[in-house]
């Protein structure tokens, strides 16, 4: 895992992405995102959030949440939430870089996301947020992908999604998984027998 977690430390740092103008009234927040190699296959892990949660409930997202106070850095911002919701100890993320910040267009959250490589573990979701943890091969994710219409609030839109099984992906978590299939490239493609040996 050594070497590809260099090379996906190459990959991020290749483009960092800028903080975008601030808007009055924005709620600065931040993500992990968890990568982990399973059968020389890299993974990530998502939350489903509870249905009857006020904001996105439903959802699949990464784990993260807003800053606390100003002078958090929003690195501890994505680390506290990830143990928070899942169970994941911030000593146990090796932090290899950030992608393009996202913004939410209906709840005002501009997003920082933040690539951690990890062991999986017995994960223990919040029972006042998380329903599910999900873990899914990246080249699934990348194989899921399509514009497909979304019914939200009445309103029927076409948008950047991504689907494996049951799940669906969409929305600032399927922007922030764009940016980080297009920067780590091969590195999120199945591998094939010849490649293992």
């Amino acid at each position: 895992m050594t070497a590809i977690r260099e090379e996906l430390r190459r990959r991020l740092a290749a483009a960092p992405g800028s903080p975008p103008h601030p808007v009055l009234g924005e709620t600065e927040a931040a993500v992990l995102v968890p990568l982990y190699l399973r059968d020389e296959e890299l993974h990530a892990v998502f939350t489903k959030r509870r249905e009857d949660l006020r904001r996105h409930p439903g959802e699949i997202s990464f784990p993260g949440g807003r800053r606390d106070h100003p002078d958090e850095e929003l690195a501890t911002t994505a680390l506290r939430e990830a143990e928070e919701e899942i169970g994941l100890s911030a000593a146990t993320v090796e932090l290899l870089g950030t992608l393009a910040p996202v913004r939410t267009f209906v709840t005002g959250y501009v997003i920082y996301p933040h690539v951690g490589a990890i062991e999986p573990i017995p994960w223990k979701p919040s029972p006042n947020e998380v329903e599910l943890v999900i873990e899914l091969p990246l080249h699934a994710l990348r194989d899921g992908y399509a514009v497909r219409p979304i019914e939200r609030r009445g309103f029927t839109f076409e948008t950047d999604t991504y689907v494996v099984e049951d799940h669906l992906i969409w929305g600032a978590t399927a922007r922030i998984l764009g940016d980080l299939l297009e920067r780590l490239g091969p590195l999120a493609e199945r591998r094939r027998p010849q490649d293992r040996s």
